[in-house]
Formats: C-alpha cells, structure tokens, sequence
C-alpha cells in the first residue's frame, strides 16, 4: 500500500473536488495530482530517488533520498509530502523554530538532499548552507515576509511550471516516510516508517488488510450518498499529528482545510474557517488549544453546526476542558487520541455529552498492548504492576543510522517486535489502557516514581489555572521534588496551597507539588507539547531567586 499512488488511484475518480484549502486558495485533487507530479519530476531531474530497496537494508538504513520540509502550514507542506512519495524520495518534518546550530544538525543528520523552505526562512539557511554541500536542491516557496529569493535556490513556482507532470511509476509499500521525534527531551530522531506500515496503523479506520481498488469503491460509495469528509489539522504540518490526519483525509477522499493564519495559534481564525468551510472535523493538541479556544467561544458566536468531532493528541486534554468544550458544543464528541511518532495511534477516549468525561483511560486500538515493567512478556488484565504501553505489527523500523537506539526501542519478544517508545500505563481488568505519562520526565522523589503528567492533569483540575506543567527539581532531603510550573487565567488569583490542596484529593501525598512557581506564560512548542527542558530550567532558576530573595 503505497500512499503516493492510492491518491493517484482516487484522484482519478473524484478530479474536481476540493483536496486542499488553504485560506482563499483552492486546489483539486486534480490540480494537487499536477503540482505534485510536478515537484516529484523536479526531484527526479536533480538525481533523487530510490538507491537501495528496502529489502537490502538494515532496520535502521534508509535506501532513499531525503527531502526536508521546512515550512509553515500550507498547501506546499502537503505538495511536498505527496511529491516526494512519487519521486520515490522520503520526506522528513523540520522544525521551523530551531535556531542556527539545531538546524545544521538535523540537515546533517538526516543526510537531506533537497530542502523545501519558506522565505522567511532564507536568511537562517543561507548562514549554514556552505556546511551542507550534499543537498542538491534549495526550493523557496515565497511568503508574506518579502525575502528575496536565496542565491542558488529555485523559485518553487517557477521550478514545478517547467517540468512536465508524468505519473509515477515503481512505487512500494516499503517507500520510506520519515517523522523525526520533537527532541524535547533529547535530540531529535528519525523514525523510519513504510508506508504500508502507517497506513494500516494510522490512516486506516480498523486494521483489516484491504485492497487499492477497495478503498477507491468506498471512497465512490460514500461520496455517492453523502459529502465529503472536510477535516481541519490545526497544529503545524512540522509535527507527525497533522500529517496523519491530512492523510487519513485522502485516503478517505476527503478535503484538507488549512487556517489562514499560519504564523500562531489564532482561534477566531480556526472558528471563521470551520464555519465558512462547513468543516465537520478539527484536530487540536490538549490543553494548549483548547483553553484559547474555549475563550474566543466566549467573545464572539460562530456557526458550527457542520462539526462532529474535536480529535486532540499529543497533550493533555483535562476533563474539564472536555466538559467546558461539551457544553459549549453539545452536538460535538471529542475524541482523545494516544499515540507517538514511534507507534502511531495507540488508543483513544470518546467523549460525548451524555457521556462522562474521565482522564487518562483509553480503549486499545488492535495491536495496542502493555507490557510487564521487564519487557519479559504481556501485561495482565487487572494487574496493580506500572508496565509500558507498546505496540505490535504495523511498526516503523526503526531510528535513522542508529542501531543501538532501534533496538531498545523496538525489542523482539518471544518473536514479535514491538514498539515501545517510553510512556508507562496500567492494564485494567475491562481491557483498557491507563495512561500514566513519559518515563523520560518521571520524577523520583524519596524513592516513589511520580509522572509528570499525572500531576499536571490533577492541577488543570482548577479552574483558576490556565496552564501547568510539572518538572523534577533538587531536593537536600527528597533527592527531587515534584515542582509544579502554573499560569493563571488572566484576572483570576490562587494560592500555591489551594493547588496542592487539590492535587492531594486526587493523588497521593507523595504526588502533591513540593513548589508551586506561578508564571505569567509557559512556554510550549508550536504543536502544543511540553518543552520539558525549557520548564527544568525556568523552575531552577525561579528557586534559586526565591532562595536568594529569602536569605
């Protein structure tokens, strides 16, 4: 199953209907079919490809041509992933807020060949490229900020206007595509997946083999009697989330719609598109979003009868934010997704108006398993032992040039490979996951292991907090203490002791916050994730102020 050629095979029956919206700018399956052929023979023309088939590599090799996407979100991101699958090229996400030395390591670690790059962009790539002499392509897609086109770079619009769209030809279900990991915690990796491997663990509802011709009929069969799918992924494209959902879109014949804005988080403009492009579903990350987005609903009305679902991943989505998004859109179900760019979608949690809103247990997607705390075998139903969420058969391979790393997180257990990418959960006796949050940032405090997560949820519990993140922190007595980082809502106050008071009703003593530091804002990453190394610091530096202030 090969993605690039399942939306040739689609786009041939549905060619005039929306694909990608972006702002004022509409584009047909179609058109998208041309543009895309277009880049993947401009790709061809500068010697990229395929050099190595998967079946002479190791797990951790890649045999093709890496293109990175340097970009904000935009119908060029989606081109780029879609044109580089038809030249048989893998394309990899770049994260556009790195500085100068983060770049330069990625580009080299990632052995990238072209670059697909937002003006505004330039100035940062033309002070590194004369230390990447092995990338023989620099695309520059013009934006809002006026930066001259990059001396030896093309023009993108000008570059796919000379080459003659022509379909593709000799694609695999083993083509790679390339997530590298948010290095939030540590550097970033390139995770290696087939693409036959993300369709069925991600894209795909159920995990039934099925066949090209298949989905094409139930692509016809759905468009036959109802709309389109019209979905909206708000996060940027730079993270795994969004790529997902855009693609599970095409593979369902659907339409990728785009906010105007694609610089910040803009809730009015996310609302005003959803109403004007009568989306039915939105994609956000946790808290980060939902909370400004909660609040644009309280300023100004918008119609939003077309939406069904609110599907949120990679942050924490409180049950409070659940409720307060249920009550402001009873017609709405949100679904809370578990997942990572070493598993795709794990698990997830619906939530609906007539149903409670709970935290932290997620129904098992098939293939989704725990296992025990020594990886020595499955969890069992209803066990009181903290084990890792980890999941079997459609895998990726494996982290890019990196052997040692492939193999701890993608053991093979009595025959079956796993992956198993770090957050620690609980099986309970019904089957379901309890999710219990990333071991790389679990606190160990007097000998009792606290996740972060767990605690954030518990203080998100209040309504004066606006954002929270917990962070270990040295500590004479208990080696580290819980410290928990917390923004209030604007106009709003709260004690430190209101808040442990709280987190001590829902956990355990030992889980309550040593220090609460209040913050005016915390800083996240654009997708919304925890930067945890960001909060370490800030936390260590608010103590040591306090300390001096006190002494």
């Amino acid at each position: 199953m090969n993605i690039a050629e399942l939306h040739e095979a689609i786009a041939k029956e549905i060619p005039n209907q929306d694909c990608i919206v972006f702002g004022d700018r509409r584009f047909s399956w179609q058109a998208v079919t041309d543009r895309t052929r277009r880049l993947a023979g401009l790709l061809k023309a500068y010697g990229l490809g395929c050099f190595a088939e998967r079946e002479t590599l190791e797990n951790w090799s890649s045999g093709q041509h890496h293109v990175a996407l340097y970009l904000l979100n935009g119908n060029e991101y989606l081109e780029g992933i879609l044109g580089s699958f038809k030249a048989r090229c893998a394309p990899f996400n770049v994260n556009y807020r790195y500085v100068e030395e983060e770049l330069l390591y990625l580009l080299e670690n990632a052995d990238t060949q072209a670059v697909i790059f937002h003006a505004r962009f330039a100035e940062t790539l033309s002070k590194i490229r004369s230390k990447l002499p092995q990338i023989k392509l620099w695309l520059q897609v013009q934006d809002d900020s006026g930066a001259p086109l990059m001396s030896g770079a093309l023009d993108y619009e000008d570059a796919l206007a000379s080459i003659t769209p022509e379909p593709p030809i000799a694609l695999s279900g083993d083509d790679l595509y390339v997530v590298y990991t948010g290095g939030t915690t540590g550097m970033p990796k390139g995770v290696l997946w087939r693409q036959e491997d993300l369709f069925y663990s991600s894209l795909l509802k159920g995990n039934q083999r099925t066949s090209m011709s298949e989905i094409v009929a139930e692509v016809l069969a759905h468009h036959k009697h109802k709309t389109p799918p019209v979905g909206l992924p708000s996060p940027p494209l730079m993270h795994a989330t969004s790529q997902w959902i855009a693609m599970a879109l095409w593979v369902m014949g659907g339409t990728v719609v785009l906010q105007s804005n694609p610089l910040k988080l803009d809730p009015d403009d996310i609302w005003t598109t959803i109403e004007k492009e009568k989306v039915k579903s939105l994609t956000i990350v946790g808290d980060a979003f939902a909370v400004p987005l909660l609040q644009q609903l309280g300023r100004k009305r918008y119609d939003l009868s077309s939406l069904r679902m609110i599907a949120s991943g990679g942050a924490i989505l409180s049950p409070n934010h659940k409720a307060a998004l249920l009550k402001a859109l009873p017609h709405v179900m949100i679904m809370d997704a578990l997942g990572s760019s070493e598993t795709g979608t794990q698990a997830s949690q619906i939530s609906t108006k007539n149903q409670p809103v709970t935290s932290g247990e997620f129904e098992m997607k098939e293939g989704s398993v725990v296992l025990r705390q020594d990886l020595s075998a499955l969890m069992p139903k209803g066990s009181d032992e903290t084990g890792w969420a980890a999941r079997r058969g459609y895998v990726p391979l494996g982290y890019y040039k990196d052997e040692a790393k492939t193999q701890k997180t993608f053991p093979v257990i009595h025959g079956v490979r796993y992956s198993v990418p770090g957050d620690r959960a609980k099986l309970r006796a019904d089957g379901s996951m309890q999710l219990l949050g990333r071991d790389s940032v679990t606190i160990n405090t007097g000998g009792e292991k606290v996740f972060a997560e767990e605690v954030e949820q518990a203080v998100k519990q209040h309504s004066s907090v606006y954002d929270c993140v917990v962070v270990g922190t040295q500590s004479e007595r208990w080696g580290q203490q819980v410290t928990a980082l917390v923004s209030v809502v604007d106009g709003e106050q709260v004690s430190a002791q209101a808040i442990t008071d709280l987190v001590r009703q829902h956990l355990a003593g030992y889980k309550t916050p040593k220090r609460v530091l209040f913050i005016d804002y915390i800083e996240r990453a654009p997708s919304g994730k925890p930067d945890y190394r960001w909060a370490k610091s800030q936390a260590e530096q608010l103590l040591r102020e306090n300390t001096k202030a006190t002494a």
